[in-house]
């Protein structure tokens, strides 16, 4: 295996480690409510959009979809533990369409200013896991999930928008490796 070869395996599996850690702590956190408007989990789940759009700009759209379904498998396993089945089937089921759209539109924009990549592909990935995770988890539930999910949205698209931050600090470093890496 080549130097290069080895940082690649080495970066993917950081990212999917760091994306089995936030899915399944936003995962535990998003049963414990704030207020009747936001849970805790909405204060950690955004970071996994900004793990699979640096791996994204970093290693291409493939690595990045690599990231997301090990971490898909494994956040959903430790849910299961860690939350209920409820929560981990919901989560799992949100976390891999949301993720998949924020890879896809992320490629496409990828090549425009740095910053509309990760912020449009956040926005409506966020959009789409709020609505599919709420309904999920806790619709019938008698629990206040539709208040829960227009806070835990809004509290999504502030940290979005607060994570493009971290991404511009971090883009040096996620320069694509290869040409290659732009598919």
């Amino acid at each position: 295996m080549t130097d290069l070869q080895q940082e690649r395996s080495r970066a993917i599996a950081f990212g999917i480690a760091a994306m089995t850690v936030v899915v399944a702590a936003s995962n535990v956190l998003v049963q414990y409510p704030i207020n009747d408007w936001i849970t805790w989990g909405a204060m950690t789940y955004p970071v996994a959009f900004l793990i699979t759009d640096l791996t994204n700009r970093r290693l291409g759209a493939r690595a990045a979809r690599r990231v997301v379904y090990a971490g898909f498998a494994l956040a959903v396993a430790f849910s299961i533990y860690l939350a209920t089945p409820r929560i981990a089937i919901a989560s799992g089921s949100a976390f891999l369409v949301a993720q998949l759209l924020d890879v896809y539109v992320f490629d496409r924009l990828r090549r425009r200013q740095w910053w509309l990549a990760p912020l449009v592909s956040s926005v409506l990935g966020s959009v789409i896991d709020t609505a599919l995770f709420f309904t999920l988890a806790f619709a019938g539930s008698g629990q206040p999930w539709i208040g829960w999910a227009i806070g835990d949205l809004g509290v999504k698209l502030a940290v979005a928008l607060a994570m493009l931050i971290p991404f511009r600090l971090l883009l040096a470093a996620t320069v694509p490796q290869r040409q290659g890496a732009l598919r």
